[in-house]
């Protein structure tokens, strides 16, 4: 990093650091917000770790921050959630933080937005989450440690630590913006992670959204995945567990002439997500999905490449070449979703 003599430079650079270390992920979306207009800043960015603690951009967002922008993070998986679930905590009562470590909760970072108010970003899986799982998981967290039911929707940013709180609600007596600071950092996996994900798919099951029903696939490579094994699971089992799925996500309900590839994929993401083996859930769809391999002339590359989409995540847009760039313009409906994001 290139020296800066600005001590308010170097606070927010460290501050970025710690945050960014405790929560890795392949890129973050970040969005500015005018405090009095409380519209975004035009254009959503995409950034790196390395891009977002680079001068020019720090320096970018300093000046946005002062200009009376709030300035906002999400770990970014496209359409999913990165397995990091946000719990907005009205209080700072340290004892609620306690609570989550001895329930295995443990957060990976925990920000104090301004005096009273913390964030805590915990994190469930290292590969993305279907958006219905992490906004259920959300709200169990919620209700469970007292946070914002207003902030559990699976793509809810948090505040990014380093800059000042703008909303005047949060200036001190003096009339100053408080600083975000980062408070406590653990990185890795919750230890109950599992566990907590599993009981929102006993509590109440959730198939994937409507919206992904679609058939494009992207190309991948499939030189991880072996050839397939041999069976590893009876065909009537596998045909009641994937048969529990369509029953359970109302398939034939929602969708008349389901396109059976597309279920093939949800199907094979809520089994990896339970830890079922990649060359199991190969056999498990051999066997139980309708109709199989129906017009697949080469069914054991289709099954690889299923698996190969069902642990990867979607394709990103590009990461922005500069601080001006912006990601793909988001619909209405994702421009309202986190347009306050968080205390």
């Amino acid at each position: 990093m290139a020296v800066v003599d600005d001590r308010g430079f170097f606070i927010t650079w460290q501050a970025i650091r710690r945050q960014l270390a405790a929560m890795p992920n392949d890129l973050y979306l970040i969005r500015l917000i005018h405090r009095q207009t409380r519209r975004p800043f035009p254009g959503e960015r995409l950034w790196t770790a390395v891009q977002l603690l680079n001068v020019t951009t720090i320096r970018f967002l300093r000046v946005r921050n002062r200009e009376g922008c709030d300035v906002y993070i999400q770990p970014f998986a496209g359409y999913r959630n990165a397995g990091y679930i946000l719990v907005d905590l009205d209080r700072t009562d340290w004892t609620v933080v306690e609570r989550m470590r001895k329930h295995g909760h443990d957060p990976c970072v925990v920000v104090e937005t301004s005096p009273g108010h913390l964030q805590a970003w915990v994190r469930l899986s290292i590969s993305p989450l279907e958006p219905a799982v992490a906004t259920a998981v959300s709200k169990q967290l919620a209700h469970t440690y007292g946070g914002d039911l207003a902030s559990t929707d699976w793509r809810h940013l948090g505040r990014l630590a380093g800059f000042t709180n703008q909303k005047p609600q949060r200036l001190t007596l003096g009339g100053y913006a408080p600083w975000v600071k980062v408070v406590h950092t653990q990185a890795g996996l919750a230890p109950q992670a599992d566990a907590l994900l599993q009981s929102v798919f006993a509590l109440a099951p959730i198939g994937p959204p409507a919206q992904e029903m679609h058939p494009a696939a992207p190309s991948v490579s499939l030189s991880v995945f072996p050839q397939s094994a041999p069976t590893r699971i009876a065909a009537a089992e596998a045909q009641k567990i994937y048969g529990g799925c369509v029953q359970r996500w109302h398939i034939r309900q929602r969708f008349p002439q389901p396109d059976w590839s597309i279920v093939d994929l949800w199907v094979a993401r809520h089994l990896l997500l339970q830890g079922t083996p990649p060359a199991q859930v190969q056999d498990i769809l051999r066997l139980a999905s309708p109709n199989f391999p129906r017009r697949h002339g080469d069914s054991e590359d289709y099954l690889r490449r299923t698996i190969a989409r069902a642990v990867s995540p979607r394709p990103r847009p590009p990461v922005c070449a500069h601080h001006a760039g912006t990601s793909p313009s988001p619909s209405p409906a994702d421009m309202r979703s986190n347009s306050a994001g968080g205390r």
